[in-house]
């Protein structure tokens, strides 16, 4: 059964502000997923000994990735990944709208892969929205709109997935709830899925959202010693089917 798991890696510092690319690793590794939607990653920074950590973590999984950077400054790059064990095609990247009064915001962004799990294509979208409610909204309403969800190439099995800073109860989970189901919801047994603060998770703020064909088998966010330490979110795990 496929498993894909989102998880904010807040740059591979953990609670314990150690930066350990290889705990974060050890961290999926255990979980023995076939696509991963990775946040928060810098390429490249001086501020993390200049290491690719997107690449460094698909080398211990030994999965292909691709990186999307939200934020390049000169030669430092800061975002997001998808990994896949599964054969893969990158479709797009792209930024998502800022703030249009508060240009000082972190840039966000998105990226979007085609997998193939048992000669099937299964769009993956991955991505990182913004903190202030009104940039979130325009994020959310882009990601719904034409340049993604409604893509004309974006048909059939869906994943969206990531970090989306917002509640079960905001505009932002509503928009995307319209054109995705909440995969928590359709899970046949109802296990914890909240991921932030990592320490004492009480927060839903990672999601996964699914289109009618995938068959959402488990949706959980693993809470051990690991987990834990390793990042401020505790990751997130879907096990899938996709219909015939």
């Amino acid at each position: 059964m496929p498993r894909i798991v989102t998880y904010n890696v807040h740059r591979c510092v953990g609670n314990d502000r150690q930066l350990d690319v290889a705990r974060v690793a050890d961290v999926l590794a255990q979980l023995e997923p076939d696509i991963v939607a990775l946040q928060e990653l810098d390429v490249g920074r001086a501020r993390t000994n200049h290491v690719d950590q997107a690449t460094e973590i698909a080398e211990r999984l030994e999965m292909a990735c691709h990186f999307h950077p939200a934020m390049r400054v000169e030669k430092e790059l800061y975002g997001d990944a998808i990994l896949s064990a599964y054969p893969e095609r990158l479709i797009q990247t792209g930024p998502l709208p800022g703030h249009p009064r508060l240009p000082q915001l972190e840039p966000r962004g998105a990226l979007w892969l085609e997998v193939e799990i048992a000669g099937k294509p299964v769009q993956v979208i991955n991505t990182h929205l913004g903190l202030v409610p009104r940039e979130q909204r325009l994020q959310a309403a882009f990601l719904a709109g034409p340049a993604w969800l409604d893509h004309p190439c974006c048909t059939g099995p869906r994943i969206l997935l990531g970090d989306f800073n917002a509640t079960g109860t905001s505009i932002v989970y509503r928009t995307l709830t319209a054109k995705l189901a909440a995969a928590r919801r359709l899970a046949p047994t109802r296990q914890s899925s909240s991921t932030f603060p990592s320490p004492l998770p009480v927060l839903r703020i990672d999601h996964v959202f699914v289109s009618p064909e995938i068959v959402v088998r488990d949706v959980f966010a693993p809470f051990d010693p690991l987990t834990r330490l390793a990042s401020d979110h505790l990751p997130l795990v879907m096990d899938f089917e996709v219909k015939a």
